[in-house]
């Protein structure tokens, strides 16, 4: 059996203010990060969310909750805040870091969408 390590994944997604906006945009991120990672839900510590001022139609933790993503996250603990207001920064979106445990010498794979591709113009 290979050791693992902990890791945490970063990404963020760029959605509208509407529930279906937040719930599809939170699905799209998350399912990204785990396929792209080969994460499973045994493998995940916890989830953190953040999300713009501009977005208040729904907490990302609870469209994860009712999200398929086909990873059953009923039992990971959520947690979401607001990002700090800074000038210039990005509007509507959702960042998110998964702190999971995977096989050391993993190299994890980011995922920035829908536009959040702006926030980390230093991957490809």
């Amino acid at each position: 059996m290979d050791e693992k390590r902990l890791y945490s994944i970063r990404g963020a997604v760029c959605c509208q203010n509407t529930k279906d906006s937040v719930l599809g945009g939170t699905e799209k991120l998350c399912k990204e990060i785990f396929t792209l990672n080969h994460i499973e839900a045994s493998d995940i510590v916890n989830i953190q969310f953040t999300l713009t001022p501009d977005i208040d139609a729904m907490n990302p933790a609870t469209a994860l909750r009712l999200s398929k993503t086909g990873i059953d996250t009923s039992l990971v603990p959520l947690f979401c805040s607001q990002e700090p207001v800074v000038q210039n920064m990005l509007d509507h979106v959702i960042r998110v870091m998964v702190t999971v445990y995977l096989p050391k010498r993993t190299s994890v794979k980011t995922a920035y969408l829908n536009g959040a591709q702006a926030l980390r113009p230093d991957l490809p």
